[in-house]
């Protein structure tokens, strides 16, 4: 098809066809003969062409620019045309350049009214509007626009470049604006915008994002009906380097005494207006060596006046301390509610109102909410504990409750955070004395209302520690460093629970461990117990021990839910030790490379502690094992034993009296006799028992041998029963109540091993610190670090050795 474009000289239009940018193509333009890739119609041309391809829209674009001079002559005011007409449906750009005079304004007027978009924006019908003011050479984009929107007129000082794209299959037959002289207005430009019912409009300072110009002014006018109430929000600005005056927004409300009302863009914005106002937004003169940008995208919106807008609570944080509570709407900031969400805001006075509302400590706060379902809302706060006089602090026991400031409000808490800062060598106790704590696990899981997830912040990096809910079995949580605890809600069940919370905590003398956890299980349950940062398993060189207290009357099962630590390690060693608290006990130790102990019971307090070392590769050390109770039962095997042990009692005590009475006829002392004369005991610290050996004479043998018969009944009932007198064992010194520490360092090593032994390099003992269950006392040998199960098979023979070393000790 052939079309033709005739353009008079009175309208002063030039057309222009020519491929889009980037576009390579074997199609062209045909006028006449000849071929073409761009053609131009000027004014008072007459000229007819055709394309050489069948689908032109994909290749060529179509400008019309159209030069209105108001200065020099009158100006076409009243409706725009689109001219000429019978164009090829090709991507159009029409161009309006309007050039007028400063001292008479000129009006532009829209019929849809428009909706301004971020530059680089689309619209929906890919319809839009581009608009720049002209003042003498200086131009500005005062904004790009789409139909359908509360734009209702632009007035501009001086020309105005005015343009509209269209795409090739638009319909579109009228401009959809007219133009109208007016006074000039002694400011950049005005946006009149037309809000009517509940609705919202975001608009842009000119330039956006780039800079606003130097020493400007602009006015926004809104007109709303004064039956609804308007709130207006800035969501982005930035500020220029001022050298003279002060960027500034200033209001015109309706009602106010004090017009224009002056706020920085940094304030809070007028909210809650009654009616129409207007909107001002000032520059100022900026450094010429470093001008900085000014530029402002905020958003108006407009909804009814809500019933309980006049209903206030009272927030009363001025016995408070180092805490912020943030009143916001559900997702906020990160989540803006589109325009079709209904509009929900907080008050801290009338014309003060956020989606957010941020209040501190040590004031009182009456606030409103502008909301038509307030359980859209939701609080976040925060508060801050830290030791300052360690004298002071470290008799003093903190309570970690929610405020009933907070509670008392009818809007659902979803968080609450306590940040508890501890000097060096001080660490933090969390305790729970009434409802204990229960360990989120999977095979566990909680189902209260709410829960506490607490972190602990190391120097190299975060541990989470885990997350907790009331009801169990956690009694106390020691931490070495810094914690933050976050107490999060599940539905509304936390307002009638929060007036039973009793978490506490207190700084505490510096722990050795990462973690301790201090666990009073109900005899009756099965408590699951993991380490921290699961999944994704404790950091490297970290050690956590668990104190588990076994009631009297109860005998403790403690299993692990898998039979290896899983990893392996690259620098050091890992290990899991297990250790009663009474004294004597023996200590369990598992390498990372070893099968951890099978399910025992324990008859005594006891303590577990996991070392980690260096893992290679990817993977994490993680441990969970479980806990479970029954009652004490006294087996045959035990009866046999004390009766046994009274036995080997009653002929011992023969054979002393035997022993002393040739000692009295015999003139040389026999060799296997106990000197009384000569000190060989070692120095050291005094014991549990008053009564030392030395002071009575349970250690003089008459017939050693004897004891041997009885080495049968200690297989029989696993070691659990001892004889006192037959089988000796070295007293480990005060029990303390520390955890365990993992081995000593030289335990973490890569020791060399023969093929007949496993026998590790002595290390001799310099810490005599309670806190550890794996020093060794001066002249006793140190073990492999495996001990608890190899040595079952001939107890009484080792036993013994281990007496009769014992004594020529002493």
């Amino acid at each position: 098809a052939s079309f033709t474009v005739s353009l008079r000289t009175v309208d002063n239009v030039t057309v222009t066809v020519k491929l889009r940018s980037g576009i390579l193509s074997s199609c062209r333009i045909r006028v006449k003969n000849f071929f073409r890739s761009e053609l131009k119609i000027k004014p008072g041309e007459n000229l007819t062409f055709a394309f050489t391809c069948s689908t032109p829209e994909k290749y060529f674009i179509m400008e019309i620019q159209k030069n209105i001079d108001c200065v020099s002559g009158p100006c076409p005011f009243g409706d725009v045309h689109l001219y000429p007409l019978g164009l090829p449906r090709l991507n159009r750009t029409f161009t309006w350049d309007v050039k007028a005079s400063t001292k008479a304004g000129l009006e532009l007027a829209f019929s849809p009214w428009l909706r301004q978009i971020e530059p680089g924006g689309t619209c929906p019908d890919f319809v839009s509007y581009n608009i720049n003011s002209c003042i003498d050479t200086a131009i500005v984009n005062i904004g790009t626009f789409c139909r359908n929107g509360s734009v209702s007129r632009v007035k501009l000082l001086g020309g105005v470049v005015m343009s509209l794209h269209l795409p090739w299959n638009s319909h579109l037959t009228t401009s959809g604006f007219s133009i109208a002289n007016r006074a000039s207005i002694k400011r950049l430009c005005i946006i009149e915008s037309i809000l009517k019912g509940e609705s919202s409009v975001t608009l842009m300072s000119p330039n956006y994002p780039r800079g606003f110009p130097e020493d400007e002014l602009m006015t926004w006018q809104f007109v709303i009906p004064s039956s609804m109430r308007a709130s207006v929000f800035f969501h982005n600005y930035s500020l220029s380097n001022c050298e003279r005056k002060e960027e500034r927004v200033e209001y015109y409300l309706p009602g106010s005494t004090s017009n224009p009302e002056v706020f920085k863009l940094s304030d809070s914005q007028p909210a809650n207006i009654a009616g129409s106002f207007n909107l001002s937004l000032q520059g100022c003169d900026q450094d010429a060596q470093n001008p900085g940008i000014l530029r402002l995208l905020f958003q108006v919106l407009v909804q009814h006046p809500q019933i309980d807008e006049n209903v206030t609570h009272l927030v009363d944080l001025s016995k408070e301390w180092n805490m912020t509570v943030t009143i916001h709407l559900e997702g906020w900031p990160s989540r803006i509610p589109p325009m079709s969400e209904p509009i929900c805001l907080i008050c801290k006075d009338p014309r003060t109102c956020d989606r957010g509302l941020t209040l501190v400590s040590g004031a009182s706060y009456k606030i409103s909410f502008l909301c038509k379902d307030l359980s859209r809302l939701r609080i976040t706060a925060e508060k801050g504990i830290s030791c300052v006089d360690i004298r002071w602090c470290q008799r003093k026991i903190y309570s970690l409750s929610v405020p009933k400031a907070i509670t008392q409000l009818p809007i659902q808490l979803h968080k609450f955070i306590w940040k508890l800062l501890a000097p060096d060598l001080i660490s933090i106790e969390i305790t729970s004395p009434s409802l204990k704590l229960q360990q989120h696990v999977p095979e566990q899981r909680c189902n209260t209302s709410y829960s506490y997830s607490i972190v602990s912040a190391t120097p190299q990096t975060e541990l989470n520690v885990g997350v907790f809910c009331p009801g169990g079995s956690i009694e106390k949580i020691q931490m070495r460093n810094n914690i933050t605890i976050s107490l999060k809600t599940f539905g509304k069940g936390f307002l009638n629970e929060s007036n039973h919370q009793d978490l506490k905590m207190s700084f505490v003398p510096h722990i050795k461990d990462e973690c301790t956890f201090t666990v009073r299980p109900d005899p009756k349950a099965k408590v699951y117990l993991q380490s921290p940062n699961g999944p994704y398993g404790l950091p490297p060189y970290v050690s956590i021990s668990w104190y588990v207290i076994v009631p009297s009357k109860q005998v403790a099962h403690l299993g692990f839910s898998k039979d290896r630590m899983g990893i392996t390690c690259e620098t050091g060693r890992a290990y899991v030790n297990i250790k009663e608290e009474t004294p004597g006990a023996e200590e369990t130790v598992r390498r990372e490379d070893e099968l951890l102990p099978k399910p025992r019971n324990m008859y005594h307090d006891f303590w577990v502690n996991v070392s980690n070392c260096k893992p290679v590769d990817k993977t994490q050390l993680t441990l969970q094992f479980w806990v479970t109770f029954t009652d004490k039962q006294m087996d045959l095997g035990v009866i046999l034993a004390v009766v046994a042990g009274a036995g080997v009692l009653m002929a011992i005590g023969v054979a002393v009296c035997c022993v002393k009475k040739k000692k009295k006829k015999s003139q040389n002392p026999m060799v296997g006799v106990y000197n009384t004369n000569v000190n060989t005991q070692m120095p050291g610290k005094q014991g549990l028992f008053k009564k030392g050996r030395k002071n009575n004479e349970s250690h003089v043998y008459a017939v050693i041998d004897d004891a041997m018969v009885y080495g049968h009944l200690l297989k029989e009932s696993n070691g659990l029963v001892a004889p006192e007198v037959d089988v000796y064992r070295p007293f480990d010194g005060p029990v303390g109540s520390l955890p365990p520490s993992p081995p000593p360092l030289s335990f973490r090593k890569d020791i060399k091993r023969s093929s007949n032994t496993e026998e590790p390099t002595s290390v001799p003992d310099t810490d005599h610190d309670t806190y550890t269950f794996a020093h060794l006392k001066s002249g006793q040998s140190e073990d492999n670090g495996d001990i608890s199960e190899k040595n079952n098979g001939d107890t009484s023979t080792s036993l013994l050795e281990n007496k009769e070393q014992n004594d020529l000790g002493e």
